[in-house]
This record gives structure tokens, sequence and C-alpha cells, in this order.
């Protein structure tokens, strides 16, 4: 599931058998009893070393963490990554001022014309190797325009790999319409979990996912939702902390971003070409 290039540079691929990466490097997962759900992912890591590895070691793996594609040490964080456990993905670096700034990696733009984005895109997916796809929080000009996110989107299903999408917006979005109509695995959130003004702060928020998908409401189906998170000391303290103090007969199982991705008639056309994918 490897692609090399004339110059060198390896990009992930679908298989020639149909695998797919989004699905080859999702961390397995089993749901039991009620198949209620909630997950947390970690974004935005890599910038800082010390936050980094507190991050992989301390948090349980099945907590999913997204790296920044700049991060200088990229291929070491993701194989750590994966062997304490956890799925992971790369942030997809975009011109707004609101996210950390990369080294190294030039984000997308707006004004760029489209074969230069995607290039873009191309050099982020060259960082690092097993992720299961991106992360898009989308914001500024460039994630309002379908001309710019349409052939990112299109780059991305054609290479097998996964969006999640992080936006407030109650409607659904063009990148998740994009997602359907070119068969892309795709999970969306609007939970951000350790948003500042919040009351009883990262704590009382994960205890309220908790509370609302491990209720069972009936003639509806189970319940999921995941929530992100910012790295920060206290958020790994805090998230730590939450995982030893829960109850074990908790409802709502946590599991992976993966246990939280949807795939549409399009997407599982694309699942059909290896059925073995289809398996849990």
């Amino acid at each position: 599931m490897v692609e090399t290039l004339d110059d060198g540079t390896h990009l992930p691929r679908v298989a020639a058998s149909g695998w797919m990466p989004w699905i080859a490097f999702a961390r397995r997962f089993e749901v039991p009893g009620s198949a209620a759900r909630i997950g947390i992912l970690m974004i935005n890591l890599g910038a800082d070393d010390k936050l980094t590895t507190r991050a992989i070691d301390e948090l349980p793996g099945e907590v999913s963490l997204a790296f920044l594609p700049g991060s200088p040490d990229l291929a070491r964080w993701l194989k750590q990554a994966h062997e304490h456990g956890h799925e992971v993905y790369l942030m997809l670096p975009m011109d707004d001022q609101s996210v950390p700034a990369e080294r190294g990696v030039r984000p997308v733009q707006a004004a760029l014309e489209p074969a230069e984005n995607v290039r873009r895109l191309r050099l982020a997916m060259a960082r690092g190797e097993g992720y299961v796809g991106f992360v898009m929080v989308p914001g500024g000009a460039a994630w309002q325009s379908e001309n710019v996110v349409r052939p990112l989107v299109q780059e991305i299903a054609e290479r097998g790999l996964g969006l999640v999408e992080v936006n407030p917006a109650a409607a659904p979005s063009t990148i998740q319409r994009l997602t359907r109509e070119l068969g892309v695995g795709y999970a969306r959130t609007r939970e951000v979990l350790d948003y500042k003004l919040a009351e009883g702060g990262l704590a009382a928020n994960l205890d309220q996912l908790d509370a609302w998908a491990s209720e069972v409401v009936p003639g509806q189906p189970p319940r999921h939702r995941f929530g992100v998170v910012q790295p920060d000391g206290d958020a790994v303290d805090t998230v730590a902390a939450w995982f030893r103090g829960r109850p074990k007969k908790s409802a709502a199982a946590v599991v992976p971003v993966i246990g939280h991705f949807e795939c549409r008639d399009a997407c599982m056309a694309r699942l059909r070409a290896q059925p073995a994918q289809l398996k849990p």
C-alpha cells in the first residue's frame, strides 16, 4: 500500500488486491453488550516532544492521535503510537492562523491552483506511513470553496485514505457530501471536549459524552459520538484519570475513531473489491 515515485517519494495507495489504507491501518476493536460507543481524538500532536511522548505513553490505546505532518520526528512518533496501540492520523495542513504553524509543510490555500494544493497534500502524505487518513479542521477561505476541496478529497479517495472533519456547524458540509460522492470513509464531530469555557472542563465533558451515548432510547439505534482534544499536559492527565475512574461496566464502549466512521454506497462499493475488508 505504498507507491514510490520517480523522485523517491513514498505515498499511500490502494493495494492491487483492493485493500485500502484506511481499513488496513485502523485499530481493531470489539463492542461488548450494547453497541453504544464513544471516542476521543487528540489532535495537533508532534510540535512538542515531551508532550507528544506523554500522549503516546500515558493515554490508553483507545484514544486516537492525529499528528502535524511537519513534525521533524513524525516517522518515529507514528511508529511509537502504533506500538502503544493508538490509531493514528495526520492533520491536513491548512492556511488558518488558529492552528499551529507547520514546519517544512506548506498549507493548502484558496488562492492557489488546484494542482499546487494537491502537490502540497501529497507532500504532507509523504511525511509518514501507517496512518488511517487526514483530520480536517475547516477554517479560512480554502474550506468554503468546493473548487478548492474537491481535488483534495478526490486525491484522498484515490489513495484509499479516510477523512475526519472537525466542524461545529449543524448542517451537512461540502466535505461530507464529497466523501459520499467519491466513496471515502468519513467521520465528523462537533465536540471540542476541552473547550475552555465549558462548565466543569474536560472531565465533565467526557462524563456528559459517556452519559449521552449510554442512554437507551426505545426505537432508536445505539448512540455513538466522539470528540477532539488539543495536546496539553492537563488534558493528558485528565483523560488518563478519567479512564482509570470510569466504571468497568459502563453502557458505552470507548473505541477508536474508526468506530465512528460512515461508509455510504460509493464507499461500500469500493470495499467490496476486497471482501476481507468488510470483516471485523
